[in-house]
């Protein structure tokens, strides 16, 4: 069985770089997202609560009608030791619904955009005309795709047509093991803004310079900085 530093280096596609970057923590994203002031959605992922279970990516797929192997959502999982005893790391990635997505700066025709009333990142699939720009542009290889079924891109939108009713994406409704956590960051009242307070998560390759709000508690600093890929082999597939 590889050890934890061993899979560090073969995750990600087959080669990782894990390089002396720089990483943000989730006191000084909120502090920047507070100060624009309106609502912000965003979503933490507790790793330690996590159990590779990957109801999320079941019912993220049935929720918006995607192929099998069309994932917005889905779990990366390796098997590593901590303390000589058998570990399964369990990572859920998606869309991290950027603040500086470069995904909206290129694509030429303004399908992909971030709401003002929210700040989720959402493509207009009447507008989008499936050049993939956007999908060249994204740092987090693999959130992003090309639906088979409408020829345009796909991605993570927090599930907009539930977001709108007031009901929680699908992902974090099934969560069995309660990892995924949603809501308002500037509600000081709601549960993320607890949780992002009380913890101290990290997004992902923050030295991108995109401001992730896709947190997550549980990471090291080095697989924060780490270029993990949906499009390795080992994800599980329903």
């Amino acid at each position: 069985m590889l050890d934890r530093r061993s899979i560090l280096k073969l995750m990600a596609g087959g080669a990782l770089s894990v390089g002396s970057l720089s990483f943000i923590s989730a006191a000084d994203a909120v502090a920047a997202i507070r100060s624009k002031g309106g609502k912000h959605l965003a979503m933490v992922i507790d790793l330690r609560r996590c159990n590779g279970c990957k109801a999320c990516v079941v019912s993220c797929g049935n929720e918006n009608g995607n192929l099998p192997k069309e994932h917005r959502t889905a779990v990366y999982q390796a098997s590593t030791e901590v303390q000589d005893k058998p570990y399964a790391f369990n990572l859920p990635l998606l869309c991290n619904n950027c603040d500086k997505p470069s995904c909206v700066e290129v694509c030429p025709t303004g399908a992909t955009f971030k709401r003002q009333q929210d700040g989720i990142v959402v493509v207009d699939s009447t507008e989008c005309i499936g050049c993939e720009m956007c999908i060249e542009a994204c740092p987090y290889e693999g959130v992003r795709f090309v639906n088979s079924t409408t020829g345009t891109v796909d991605k993570c939108n927090f599930c907009v047509q539930r977001t709108a009713r007031g009901l929680l994406p699908a992902c974090v409704t099934t969560c069995t093991g309660g990892a995924r956590i949603f809501g308002d960051i500037n509600d000081k009242h709601s549960e993320i803004a607890r949780v992002l307070e009380q913890e101290k998560p990290l997004v992902l390759q923050a030295a991108n310079n995109t401001h992730p709000n896709v947190f997550y508690i549980g990471l090291t600093e080095a697989e924060s900085n780490a270029q993990f890929s949906l499009k390795f082999p080992q994800l599980w597939q329903r």
